[in-house]
């Protein structure tokens, strides 16, 4: 009954959950632990790219496919999930993305070729979109709207420390034993994971069955399309996530030639700056409460674009620097552009996150295989050139986003300027 009747303390008068309150904590909990799980899983091949190169004699463009699968498949079924989650409702799809995620990622470990291995990564970010897809429609529907920005920091936190928690382990199991027994581990935390979620998930309250159809659906994304404040905010979702993954897809590759020479588990511990990125999304969370989206955003691009071009330097201390302040201004703006989308979209909160987060994936999948040439062709400096393009793209999106007007809520009732 405790976990039925923990909002009972937690509730302002139009029945959504406040900060401080037991429910609050308790649905901070299961989100965190949640995208923890989710990104954990997705992300597990990055840091053991060369590895996998070298065992299946594939080139490092094709090898950064079993991060590219994932994501690809990750960003095709967003829309279909929230589809799910409008007709059946938010909490039935992340629980069940959990649990199947996690037999999936325990089914790559099996993997006897290169082409299974891709096969099982499609598969695992097809079933895991459930979360993504909902999470930021449950969290826009249940969390009052002054510790939206907290709550949803939260969310992105716990997505960052299972990033790196997840790349940080399986570099160091593949060092000890094998790249098999790391992906092993981590489907064994998914399911510890799932438990946990159905555990701790506060029950949905406002949610609302929407209609499903394909008309409806193409009549909400056309309405969604068709506001340039939200065309801005999907593409600085591609690039930004593109750059990102791009990044550190090929700081592997390049941290292991000279003059740094790192090992497999020194690279895997490179990615223990996402914990950089896990203080970066609860900050901005608050400071987003605070100050608003519109400064947040633009000023995280460019913290984030100054990080990368420290990236160029030939001493390991000031690479590492670059690594983190680029970290710190992604997890930033990501974490500001997101509330935006879920403000700004009112009663079609999943199919917005949807749209944005398939935006956020196309680019991980797109940006980051493509940038796989830049670094072929021109090494380091050919990957920061491309990237640093592509952020410059989203920077001036993100300028001009600064100016947007509030978007009429369906219904015509006024509506906060933050949206």
């Amino acid at each position: 009954m405790a976990s039925r009747c923990d909002t009972a303390d937690a509730i302002r008068e139009d029945g959504r959950i406040e900060a401080g309150s037991s429910a609050f904590r308790k649905a901070n909990l299961a989100m965190f632990v949640g995208g923890f799980a989710t990104f954990a899983m997705l992300y597990a091949t990055q840091p053991i790219l060369p590895r996998l190169a070298t065992d299946f004699a594939v080139a490092p463009t094709t090898a950064s496919l079993s991060v590219a699968a994932g994501t690809a498949a990750l960003a095709a079924m967003l829309i279909p999930a929230s589809v799910l989650s409008d007709r059946y409702g938010r909490e039935r799809v992340m629980k069940g993305a959990l649990v199947l995620g996690a037999i999936v990622a325990l089914a790559a470990a099996f993997a006897t070729d290169f082409t299974q291995l891709l096969v099982l990564r499609v598969l695992l970010g097809a079933v895991l979109a459930g979360l993504p897809a909902a999470a930021m429609a449950y969290l826009g529907e249940e969390v009052a709207p002054s510790a939206q920005g907290r709550a949803m920091g939260l969310y992105i936190a716990g997505n960052a420390l299972g990033g790196m928690s997840g790349r940080f382990l399986v570099a160091v199991l593949t060092d000890w034993s094998s790249w098999r027994l790391a992906l092993a581990a981590l489907g064994f935390i998914g399911v510890i994971a799932a438990a946990l979620f159905w555990y701790a998930l506060p029950r949905s309250r406002h949610f609302a069955r929407r209609a499903a159809g394909l008309g409806d659906v193409i009549a909400d994304a056309a309405a969604l399309l068709g506001d340039r404040g939200m065309r801005s905010l999907f593409a600085i979702a591609f690039l930004m996530m593109g750059a990102f993954t791009s990044l550190y897809n090929y700081l592997g590759f390049r941290l292991q030639l000279a003059p740094f020479s790192l090992g497999q588990s020194a690279i895997g511990g490179v990615f223990m700056l996402y914990l950089v990125g896990t203080a970066a999304s609860a900050w901005t969370g608050r400071l987003v409460d605070r100050v608003g989206r519109r400064t947040v955003l633009w000023a995280m691009i460019l913290g984030s674009g100054c990080g990368l071009a420290l990236t160029l330097s030939g001493t390991l201390p000031v690479v590492i620097a670059g690594v983190a302040v680029f970290t710190f201004g992604y997890f930033g703006a990501h974490t500001a552009a997101s509330g935006w989308v879920s403000r700004r979209a009112h009663d079609r909160r999943a199919l917005a996150a949807a749209l944005y987060l398939c935006s956020y994936y196309l680019g991980a999948s797109l940006l980051g295989t493509l940038s796989g040439l830049a670094w072929e062709r021109a090494a380091w400096p050919g990957v920061v050139a491309a990237l640093a393009l592509a952020m410059s793209i989203a920077l001036g999106a993100a300028w001009w986003l600064r100016k947007l007007q509030p978007r009429a809520a369906p219904s015509a009732t006024a509506l906060n300027p933050a949206s």
